[in-house]
């Protein structure tokens, strides 16, 4: 039995395919022609943008066009001057081979990702190496087919990228299984969309196992097993079965209202990046969005959003979610979060720096393009703006004087906006929590972000090895502080929510409903899952 960590749950029962990628070993070269180096990496360019369409075009045929939508990003890179112009002025310079150039170009742009704070976005550090990865291959001829397999397959790789996934014949592949990746990463994500087991992280797997093996994926506990004996095969397709029922069972659930057993109704939202992510949440029964993390919107680009594509982007999910409440966060950059067009100071602790409502306050001409596209948006639905990153009552009032001032340009332009949106904030710094009480008289209501609530806390990086097992969600410094927080915001008739990892923990849910948590925000793959355990409490 190999251990790792539960990314999508299920049970399978398969035959391995061992993905192993193929070496390319770079070396530098020295060059004497740098225009024929060049006609040579544009070459790979337009290699790679055409094979890219094909599986995009192949991906939105079967797993619809919201989550093909990664591959416009890579597409994008390609067509990305910036991208582009950052290779060639590495051969021009260093008069050097392309394959080394395009190398060093991508871990810059991936140590990038790598720095960043949030999850999701670190993990996006994928993509650009799997872009990187397909225009080398494009280089040296060393292109991977993933399309030919047999029914039944569980595929053990080292990672999978979203190349790798679209490839994939989705009637014949059961489940993944990887060396590395987290719950945020591409191969998770995408084996929740396909609704199949996934268990990665689990280190050596890729060298436990050989093609043809057979083998248990165990998506709830996150193990696999290896050539399992006729006792155990009949025990997991016991618990498959039983397993398939439940979900079943949970898709009943879709319309129903969440109500607590002593008569509450609760609010099941979920957590999204991108706008066409609502879809997923509305096809799972949302009651809200309770979390939209806008930062999205600047990443992978080479200049900031503008107040017209802002607002294009909030329009959509507001219509999308009819009068449903949608969150959305200010947003979060700076400090770990980097944008290429944004330059700003090293920091010896990006966790506690200069970053989201920090960096907006300080920087107007930023915060009030977001807050006019909001503002002009919340007349297509139910709006609700929330400050990240808030630690003292200042704040709360210099960003709702932002708002005042932006009302009274917008008015004075003849633009509609909505007067009665409610303004929240983030309570994920330990002083909001403890002074949440005093700072529940100012704002419309709370949503708790875990996530950094319990590392602050605890002092104990979640990303860190080495003290990983000291950030506990359950642990009893955090849950006072969560309890303290919603006591607050009851105590002045507002309500609290929470949007961080920990408002779709089934360990978690039956004390956040004990506490008397509003409303639970978390990803739309949870979300059925929350509403029974909610409805059982």
């Amino acid at each position: 039995m190999k251990k790792g960590i539960a990314a999508s749950k299920g049970y399978s029962i398969g035959k391995v395919l061992l993905k192993k990628d193929k070496k390319i070993k770079i070396e530098e070269v020295k060059i004497d022609n740098v225009e024929k180096e060049k006609v040579r990496f544009k070459e790979a360019l337009k290699n790679s943008e055409e094979q890219l369409q094909k599986i995009k075009e192949k991906a939105e045929r079967e797993i619809g066009a919201d989550k093909a939508a990664v591959f416009e990003s890579h597409i994008m890179l390609l067509g990305d001057p910036e991208f582009a112009g950052a290779v060639e002025n590495e051969i021009e310079n260093n008069k050097i081979n392309a394959e080394k150039a395009l190398s060093d170009v991508v871990k810059i742009y991936m140590a990038t990702f790598a720095a960043m704070e949030d999850e999701y976005l670190r993990e996006r550090g994928a993509d650009i190496k799997d872009v990187g990865h397909r225009i080398l291959a494009n280089l040296t001829g060393n292109i991977s087919d993933l399309s030919n397999m047999e029914n039944n397959t569980v595929i053990v790789a080292h990672d999978l990228t979203p190349s790798d996934t679209a490839q994939l014949d989705k009637n014949k592949v059961i489940a993944f299984l990887t060396d590395i990746g987290g719950r945020t990463s591409h191969s998770a994500i995408m084996s929740r969309t396909l609704e199949i087991p996934a268990v990665v992280g689990m280190k050596d797997i890729t060298s436990s196992v050989k093609n043809g093996d057979t083998i248990i994926v165990d998506g709830v506990e996150g193990t696999a097993i290896i050539n399992p004996d006729e006792n155990t095969i009949r025990e997991y397709e016991k618990k498959k079965e039983e397993y398939e029922k439940e979900r079943e069972e949970l898709k009943k659930l879709i319309n129903v209202e969440t109500v607590t057993k002593d008569g509450k109704r609760v609010l099941v939202a979920g957590n999204i990046g991108k706008p066409e992510d609502v879809k997923q949440v509305l096809a799972n029964g949302g009651d809200a969005i309770g979390l939209f993390r806008t930062e999205f919107l600047y990443m992978d680009r080479d200049d900031m959003p503008g107040e017209d594509e802002q607002f294009e982007a909030y329009k959509y999910v507001l219509e999308k979610m009819e009068d449903k409440p949608v969150v959305i966060r200010t947003l979060d950059i700076g400090g770990d979060k980097k944008l290429s067009y944004l330059p700003l100071p090293e920091e010896m602790n990006p966790f506690l720096g200069y970053r989201a409502i920090r960096l907006c306050l300080d920087r107007p001409d930023i915060f009030k393009v977001q807050i006019r596209a909001l503002l002009r948006a919340s007349v297509y639905g139910n709006l609700k703006i929330m400050f990240p990153m808030i630690s003292s009552l200042e704040e709360i009032l210099q960003a709702k004087d932002v708002i005042k001032e932006c009302r009274k340009e917008l008015k004075k332009e003849g633009k509609k906006y909505k007067d009665d949106i409610e303004i929240g904030i983030m309570v994920e710094i330990p002083a909001a929590a403890v002074n949440s009480e005093e700072l529940a008289k100012y704002v419309d209501f709370f949503s708790i972000g875990t996530n950094d609530l319990i590392q602050y806390t605890l002092a104990a990086d979640r990303m860190n090895e080495k003290v990983s097992y000291l950030y506990n969600p359950l642990h009893p410094a955090v849950l006072k502080l969560i309890k303290l927080t919603i006591e607050s915001a009851h105590k002045e008739g507002k309500w609290c929510g929470m949007c961080g990892e920990m408002a779709g923990d089934e360990r978690a849910i039956s004390i956040l409903v004990e506490y008397g948590l509003d409303e639970f925000s978390m990803s739309a793959s949870s979300m059925l899952k929350a509403k029974q355990l909610i409805m059982e409490k």
